[in-house]
């Protein structure tokens, strides 16, 4: 797919309407819905849609899983060229797992994606906080929740296992996807990611800035979970 970024202008006058501060501080609250897309954008000259956005996703990982990658824009001139502003055309929320990198199992580069990553990519406040601006105010279409195989917190999360720190608030998180997903058939540990990437979708689009983007279509929030042993992707739903 030949695609160009979207250009997004965000206007000092467009930002104003949302309220002094607004990015810095908590990026709109409720009741300013008819203000939401006051933020100035211009599309591409394919204006990208969030359904193209979401084939180029897939596309991109089924050339990591052929051995087939193109490493786009990762050449000096690519870094030398978003030095000057980000215009990513999608959001990811991963699993901090090493094992899953964005841009390598997407087969894209260089500002090509805005990526949250925490342990058992849960939403939290701050992710769903990163996730509207990068929606909102760079322009991105979709928003990929991405749980993997064999996630190791969310396995922590079915046996109970006690943690040290701060590591149980993560497990938390996690425990209504556990329990929502008990009864189902088949691997318990799959069922539980899954359940657990669908819970983050409903969390993300309980988000008023996200939900107006999505009545607007100008944003698509999906589910992928990652097969550890082949690369691929496969859209969860």
């Amino acid at each position: 797919m030949s695609r160009q970024l979207p250009q997004i202008n965000v206007s000092r006058r467009g930002l104003l309407k949302f309220g002094a501060g607004a990015i810095g501080t908590g990026v709109l609250t409720a009741g300013l819905s008819s203000n939401l897309l006051a933020v100035e954008t211009k599309s591409a000259p394919d204006d990208l849609t969030p359904d193209k956005v979401l084939q180029e996703l897939l596309d991109g990982n089924d050339r990591f899983v052929k051995a087939r990658r193109r490493n786009p824009n990762q050449t000096k001139s690519r870094l030398v060229e978003i030095a000057k502003g980000q215009k990513p055309f999608a959001s990811i929320l991963g699993c901090a797992d090493s094992r899953v990198p964005s841009e390598i199992v997407f087969d894209q580069g260089l500002g090509d994606l805005f990526v949250c990553r925490i342990a058992g990519n849960i939403a939290t406040t701050q992710q769903i906080g990163s996730l509207e601006f990068g929606s909102l105010v760079l322009g991105t279409k979709v928003i990929m929740v991405v749980g993997h195989e064999r996630c190791g917190a969310v396995e922590a999360a079915i046996k109970g296992a006690s943690v040290p720190g701060r590591i149980g608030s993560l497990l938390e998180a996690i425990k209504p996807s556990v329990e929502s997903s008990k009864d189902q058939s088949g691997d318990k540990l799959e069922n539980a990611c899954k359940a657990n990437i669908l819970a983050q979708i409903e969390t993300l689009k309980s988000s008023t800035v996200l939900s107006e983007l999505i009545k607007a279509e100008k944003l698509k929030i999906v589910g992928g979970y990652y097969d550890l042993d082949s690369g691929k992707i496969s859209l969860v739903s």
